[in-house]
């Protein structure tokens, strides 16, 4: 209740205040105020506190026309809203004064504020016309006026105060009048003598400046015209004309305009054109003159190669009495344009160029020239394709055809150049001149094979003058240079085998020339004769290709021939394990054969087997031999005869003859096998060993094993000593092995109780190397006479061990490193070097048949010692 009798307080004092102030604000603002600008406090004038304005809505009624100023309804400021602009509010009047309206709410109360615009200097004066024309006589005197209308300002006050000026000039001047009662007045006042033959026309520029700051003007040309007398003849603007005509300018083109003028008027002006003369003379008929116009037109063709320039003589004469006349001359310039292409010659040509000649060596001389000038006449040349020739200058026009870069005729054997020649015009026209230039060949390339090692393979047996194989080197010279020749070069060789089953007695190296040949002509590999895999594996040769070049080159190429085995050898026995004569007879002699190394052995073999020997003891071993190698020399052994289940067996791959079942009395006493080697050749070929076998007893059987080592070394003594010496020599050695058996048979007692409490040695020491062998029931080896292949087949249950002791027995002959072609594992791999002796150990022997081959070993071990 309090505040609100404050507030009407207030408003009574604010009413009581308005009154005594006669209630109008006065505010003024100049014109063209921008937006936003503020003219006065109105809410403070009208006595508002700070946030009443707002309150009681203080606010503009509006007018009949928009208002360009509005109150503010934060902070009760009036302030510009649009463009104020004086001239359009209030035009000549002075002052402009807008009466605005201005209301508050509770109470609601109603003000007049008075708003007064002032002028701005923003408008320029302005003339009436832009332009004004006036003509004046020639003939008017100095001193004379002539009227002007000036410019008027839509300002007001100093604002709208014009001056004026007028352009410099020696022949006019202003003159303004000024009058309280009239309105000012503006002359044009001539000053000196006008001539219309020097000035025709003048043009002055009237300005008009107000006086505001800063200061605007307008301006208003004046253009004068002066009436002229006819007083001059006719007179050329040019006593020479010079002009230009391209050559190539069509009939008719337009050459040039000449103009004579005569100040005069009328008839006295009016000119006539004629062509009095021509240099040269032919310019008369290519040349036309137009009689009024003065224009020169080109009626024929001109040529810059024959006429470079013309003369043209012309008279101009007016129509007066008597006529005048005016002269000039027309010097015409022929331009060149680029109508003439090059051309190239060629004044000296030396092919065909040798390949091997030097950079710089000159192929061809040649002449350029063309017929325009300047720049349409320098020519500019070059060789297309750029390498491997090139352009020298020797002299203006003259050109030199070089060689830049080394020739090879192999890669290219003639060029086709093009000398190519430009000139400057634009457009640029351009010539060219064809070269052949071939290369001749000189010998600078080797031949040179496809490969550098050729493998080619061959099989055995292959029908002499066979081919082989075809090579070919390339020589990519020509003629004589590229015809290449063929030739095993003398410095190959092969190795041979010391085992040729050709016949070689002994290894070396022969020519391979004596093996192959090369057609000289076709480099065709041809074979010399028929090639042995066991005497040849691998034949490297070099064969050398040389050209018909001088001096001659030459390239070699390697070639490694490998003979492919064939199966043509049969397989060939040896003598068997644990063979020995039956009472010195034919047996005898076939071991004194093998011993003495005569090659094959007869067919008939011989073993011994004691009665009672369980089954699976090995009674001998076959022994055979395949010259051939892989599958081919792979053999196998196969029991042929007898046909029936009988006591011993044969291994497949083994060759151990060995009983199948115990043998017994009704066995019989012997017996004969007829067992059949075979390889795995395609197709398969054989050998046939007839071995007969004995059944003794134990202790025969025994002796006859230990016995059988030396007689190798008594059948070679016999036979150097004769049949009868040697017979004897054989009965001697006998007691002596029966008196021996008997001495020691007390040292195997006691070598036999010692070994229940020592180890024994279960290896004796012979002459030859002692090898291990497989123990298996077949367990053994195949052998080829070139490669040593092992094979252990376990095709039965697993026997005693098994040790194999060599004796001095020949080598078998020597070959290269074995290499692997069985397709069975090896348990043990090794070679055998002949015949062995064999010692059994185990717990499936008795006691007996122990002490029994115990002593036969230290027999034999006697007798090699020379006992």
């Amino acid at each position: 209740m309090g505040e609100r009798w404050c507030a009407a307080v207030r408003v009574l004092v604010l009413q009581a205040a308005w009154a005594l102030a006669g209630g109008q604000v006065r505010y003024s603002v100049p014109e063209e105020a921008k937006a936003g600008t503020v003219v006065g406090r109105l809410a403070q004038d009208l006595g508002l506190e700070a946030g009443e304005a707002e309150a009681r809505r203080l606010r503009l009624v509006a007018q009949g026309r928009r208002a360009s100023v509005e109150v503010s309804g934060a902070s009760g400021a009036l302030v510009v809203s649009s463009r104020l602009d004086r001239e359009e509010l209030c035009a000549k009047s002075a002052p402009c004064a807008l009466r605005l309206e201005v209301l508050v709410e509770r109470p609601l109360r109603v003000f007049h504020v008075e708003l007064e615009v002032t002028d701005i200097n923003d408008n320029a004066p302005i003339f009436p016309a832009a332009r004004k024309n006036l003509s004046i006589a020639e003939s008017s005197v100095p001193g004379s006026r002539f009227p002007l209308e000036g410019a008027s300002d839509a300002d007001i006050g100093a604002n709208a105060q014009l001056s004026y000026t007028l352009s410099p000039s020696e022949h006019f001047s202003l003159d303004l009048q000024r009058s309280e009662e009239y309105r000012e007045s503006l002359f044009l006042v001539l000053t000196k003598s006008l001539d219309r033959e020097t000035i025709p026309v003048h043009r002055l520029v009237l300005t008009a400046s107000d006086g505001g700051r800063p200061s605007l003007t307008g301006t208003m040309e004046l253009v004068i015209s002066v009436l002229d007398a006819n007083d001059n003849a006719p007179k050329f603007n040019q006593s020479v004309y010079k002009v230009q005509l391209r050559e190539n300018a069509t009939e008719g083109t337009l050459v040039a305009r000449v103009n004579a003028t005569d100040p005069d008027l009328g008839s006295n002006s009016d000119v006539v054109y004629t062509l009095s003369n021509t240099f040269p003379e032919e310019g008369v008929n290519i040349f036309h003159l137009n009689a009024k116009t003065g224009e020169i037109h080109l009626g024929g063709t001109v040529d810059y190669e024959d006429i470079r320039s013309y003369e043209i003589q012309i008279e101009a004469t007016d129509k007066g009495t008597p006529p005048l006349s005016g002269h000039c001359k027309v010097v015409l310039e022929v331009v060149d344009v680029n109508d003439n292409a090059p051309e190239v010659r060629v004044t000296s040509l030396s092919v065909p160029v040798s390949e091997d000649a030097s950079v710089g060596t000159v192929v061809a001389l040649l002449s350029v020239s063309d017929r325009d000038s300047g720049a349409n006449g320098r020519v500019r040349c070059w060789v297309w394709p750029a390498s491997p020739f090139g352009l020298e200058a020797t002299f203006a026009g003259s050109y030199s055809l070089v060689l830049r870069e080394a020739l090879d005729r192999e890669r290219v054997s003639e060029y086709e150049v093009e000398v190519r020649a430009e000139d400057g015009g634009a457009p640029a026209l351009r010539a060219s001149r064809g070269l052949r230039v071939p290369v001749s060949d000189v010998n600078d390339n080797a031949p040179a094979f496809s490969q550098a090692v050729y493998t080619v393979l061959a099989r055995e047996n292959n029908a002499a003058g066979a081919e082989l194989a075809r090579l070919w080197a390339r020589d990519p010279d020509e003629a004589g240079n590229g015809r290449v020749s063929y030739s095993v070069w003398e410095g190959g060789a092969a190795a041979v085998s010391s085992s040729s089953s050709s016949g070689v007695g002994a290894g070396g190296w022969r020519p391979a020339s004596s093996y192959v040949s090369v057609d000289a002509e076709s480099g065709r590999v041809w074979a010399l004769q028929p090639l042995d895999y066991e005497e040849l594996q691998v034949l490297q040769f070099e064969v050398r290709a040389v050209d018909a070049g001088e001096p001659p080159l030459y390239g070699n190429a390697t070639v490694q021939l490998f003979v492919l085995d064939e199966n043509d050898n049969a397989p060939a026995l040896l003598p068997a394990a644990g063979s020995a004569p039956e009472a010195g007879g034919a047996a005898g002699e076939a071991a004194a054969a093998a011993a003495a190394g005569l090659g094959s052995v007869s067919d008939t073999l011989w073993a011994w087997a004691a009665w009672g020997a369980p089954a699976g003891q090995v009674v001998a071993k076959i022994r055979a031999v395949d010259a051939d190698s892989g599958y081919n020399a792979w053999l196998r052994y196969e029991l042929w005869e007898p046909r029936a289940k009988g006591p011993f067996r044969v291994g497949l791959y083994s060759g151990e003859v060995s009983t199948a079942r115990a043998l017994d009395e009704a066995d019989g006493p012997r017996h004969r096998l007829l067992i059949v080697v075979r390889d795995h050749g395609e197709p398969a070929r054989s050998a046939t060993a007839t071995l007969s076998v004995s059944l003794v007893e134990a202790a025969e059987a025994a002796l006859a094993a230990g016995s059988s080592s030396s007689s190798s070394s008594r059948a070679a003594l016999g036979a150097e000593m004769g049949p009868g010496a040697a017979s004897a020599a054989t009965n001697v050695w006998l007691v002596v092995a029966i008196c021996a058996v008997s001495s020691l048979f007390l040292l195997a007692v006691v070598l036999y109780g010692a070994s229940r409490w020592a180890p024994r040695a279960a290896v004796l020491s012979g002459p030859g190397p002692t090898t291990l062998v497989c123990a298996s029931e077949v367990g053994s080896w195949s052998y080829s006479q070139r490669h040593s292949r092992s094979l252990c087949v376990a095709d039965g249950a697993a026997k005693s061990d098994l040790m194999v002791f060599s004796p001095n027995f020949p080598p078998p002959p020597p070959g290269p490193a074995p290499k692997d072609t069985q397709p069975e594992p090896s348990a043990l791999l090794d070679t055998v070097s002949g015949p062995s002796f064999v010692f059994f150990s185990g717990p499936s022997h008795p006691p007996s048949e122990l002490l029994l081959l115990e002593a036969g070993l230290i027999f034999h071990r006697l007798g090699t010692l020379g006992v």
